[in-house]
C-alpha cells in the first residue's frame, strides 16, 4: 500500500528554453503535468487524486518572465511571480484592476511563489472532486455537490451543466474585465484566446477549465491599452482574509465620457464555472452616471438568472450589493 506521508515517485524536467518545455508537454501529452509555482500541484500529488508520470518545471524558462510593454499594452510572462504583478509600477498606474485581484489571492507566502499562469489555470476546489470522487468532472456520471443534502454553500448559481463546480481564480475576473488575450504556446506555433473565451464551461468540457489544448502552455497574458488608466473596483468577500477563496468577487472596468459610463466591463467571481460577465448590468450601466440612484437601479439586475442550490442563496443579493458598491464609484 503506498504510503501517503511522502510524495508519489514522479519524474521532473526542468527545462530553460520554451521550445524544450513545448517538446516536452507534447511527448508526454495528459502523462505530463505543467508545474508554475506548484500551490495547486502539490496538493493534488499529495492526496493522490492526480498521478503524471512526469512533471515539467516552467520557472526556469526566462522568456515566461516579465512585464513587458507591447504596441497596444503590456505582456505579462506567465510564469510571473504574483508579488512582481504587485509591486510593478506600470500595472499600479494603467491597470490597478489586475494588481488588487493578485493581491487578494490566498496570502503572502503563496503570492511569492505563485504565478499568474498557475492562477489562472487552477483547477477547481470542489471539495467532492478534489478528494477523487467519480464525479461528472473526474469522468464519472453524478454530480456530488448538486443533490438536497449536498455540501454547495461555495458552489455556482449561474451557468452549471452537469457541473455545479466555480472558478477558483482571483486574477481570471480582473483579466476578463480588462478585455485580456492569452497567448498559447504548442510546438505548431502560437495562437491567441481572448479571456472571455480561454475559460469554458463544464456545458463546453466538463473536464477542463480552460480551452488549452494538449500540448499546448500558457505563455503569456496581452492586456490592451484600451483599459489604461480607467475608473476599476474590486472587490472580493471570502470567509476569510487570507487563505480563503471567493464565495462572491466583482472586477470593473468602466471609461467615463464626463460623468457617465461610456462603457464598462463587470465580472463576477465565485458564481459561475468561469468568470461571470454581467453583461445586462453593462448594457444597462452605459449612459449612467455613477451614484446611489444608478446603483440601486442596477444591482437587482446581477442576479437575473440565478439558479441556486440548497446552501448558496445568499450569493444573489451579495452580488447585488457587490454592484451596488461598484457603480456608487
Amino acid at each position: 500500500m503506498a504510503s501517503f506521508d511522502v510524495m508519489p515517485e514522479v519524474q521532473l524536467y526542468q527545462p530553460v528554453e520554451l521550445g524544450d518545455a513545448l517538446n516536452l508537454a507534447d511527448e508526454l501529452g495528459e502523462d505530463g503535468w505543467l508545474l508554475g509555482g506548484g500551490q495547486d500541484t502539490y496538493g493534488w500529488l499529495k492526496d493522490r487524486a492526480k498521478s503524471p508520470r512526469a512533471m515539467i518545471d516552467l520557472n526556469g524558462i526566462e522568456a515566461l518572465h516579465g512585464i513587458r510593454e507591447t504596441d497596444d499594452g503590456i505582456e505579462i510572462g506567465a510564469a510571473t511571480i504574483l508579488r512582481d504583478i504587485i509591486r510593478d509600477k506600470r500595472i499600479n498606474r494603467d491597470y490597478s484592476l489586475l494588481a488588487q485581484a493578485a493581491n487578494r489571492v490566498a496570502s503572502p507566502q503563496i503570492r511569492n511563489v505563485g504565478t499568474l499562469g498557475g492562477n489562472l489555470i487552477q483547477d477547481t476546489r470542489c471539495w467532492y472532486y478534489r478528494r477523487g470522487l467519480d464525479c461528472y468532472r473526474a469522468g464519472g456520471n453524478i454530480c456530488y455537490a448538486g443533490g438536497p443534502e449536498a455540501m454547495n454553500r461555495e458552489h455556482a448559481v449561474f451557468g452549471a451543466s452537469r457541473c455545479v463546480a466555480v472558478s477558483p481564480s482571483d486574477t481570471a475576473t480582473a483579466l476578463v474585465a480588462l478585455e485580456a488575450t492569452m497567448v498559447a504556446a504548442s510546438i505548431s506555433g502560437t495562437r491567441t484566446i481572448s479571456a472571455d473565451d480561454f475559460f469554458v464551461g463544464p456545458d463546453t468540457h466538463i473536464e477542463q477549465m480552460t480551452s488549452l489544448e494538449p500540448g499546448e502552455i500558457l505563455a503569456a497574458v496581452r492586456i490592451p491599452a484600451k483599459w489604461a488608466g480607467q475608473r476599476f473596483y474590486f472587490e472580493k468577500v471570502a470567509d476569510r482574509d487570507v487563505w480563503d477563496f471567493a464565495l462572491v468577487s466583482i472586477a470593473a472596468a468602466m471609461s467615463m465620457d464626463d460623468d457617465t459610463v461610456a462603457d464598462c466591463r463587470l465580472v463576477c467571481g465565485g458564481v459561475a464555472c468561469t468568470p461571470h460577465r454581467l453583461t445586462n448590468v453593462e448594457r444597462a450601466a452605459r449612459g449612467q452616471s455613477l451614484g446611489e440612484e444608478s446603483a440601486e437601479a442596477l444591482a437587482p439586475l446581477a442576479s437575473e438568472g440565478a439558479k441556486p442550490l440548497n446552501y448558496n442563496h445568499f450569493k444573489l443579493p451579495l452580488m447585488e450589493n457587490l454592484v451596488r458598491r461598484a457603480m456608487r464609484g
